[in-house]
């Protein structure tokens, strides 16, 4: 079924924020304090593999380390492919500094790809839900990285990543809450920001950023 999702960066970005202010005061406030949005600016480019290699890179690291490792990994390649990757020794891959268990999920990766893992554009028609399932089928692929593709590359609009850290750790401050809140609080707070919820992520991580 071919599902005519909008994208971010086709989307009125006024009338999400004005949508979301109503909803929401808390929220209202902290897009007062953050100013305009610029995910649209924030998006991948490539193609699925690349996209998934880095996120899988990404996992669990700091930003700086992750972005050192990546950009080794990339220079071991003219071009990356899943038949490149799946040539490259584990020690190769190690003194890039990618650990052996990434490593595994890489090459898993690579091999899902030759055996007919959807490309984009395939991925394009199908709705929310059904390319979390399709990408989970991954080993290393879970949930909130799924998320981050649905977000950052495939540019969906009202996904709400309930087990993000960031997520949690800024609606904890910005609603005065007694504890980290769980994936079903934040789900349960969250159902006032559809259609926008990927907007008010984008605003809950950038709240947590220290101001200049």
């Amino acid at each position: 079924m071919m599902i005519h999702s909008q994208k971010l960066v086709h989307l009125d970005y006024e009338t999400a924020i004005t949508a979301l202010k109503q909803s929401d005061s808390v929220l209202a406030t902290i897009i007062n304090q953050i100013g305009d949005c610029t995910l649209a600016h924030e998006q991948q480019t490539g193609d699925l593999l690349s996209s998934l290699c880095k996120a899988i890179i990404y996992q669990q690291l700091s930003v700086r380390a992750a972005s050192i490792i990546h950009q080794r990994f990339l220079e071991l390649y003219s071009e990356l492919s899943a038949d490149s990757i799946l040539e490259t020794s584990d020690e190769t891959l190690r003194k890039a500094g990618i650990s052996r268990p990434k490593i595994a999920y890489l090459k898993g990766l690579a091999q899902k790809i030759l055996d007919g893992l959807p490309t984009l554009n395939d991925l394009e028609t199908m709705d929310d839900e059904s390319i979390i399932q399709t990408l989970t089928q991954v080993k290393g692929i879970g949930r909130w990285t799924a998320e981050m593709v649905l977000i950052f590359r495939l540019h969906r609009w009202d996904v709400l990543p309930a087990d993000d850290l960031g997520i949690r750790a800024a609606i904890y401050k910005a609603y005065s809450l007694p504890d980290l809140p769980d994936k079903t609080t934040v789900n349960q707070l969250g159902q006032v920001w559809q259609p926008y919820r990927t907007i008010a992520s984008w605003y809950l991580w950038q709240s947590l950023k220290p101001k200049v």
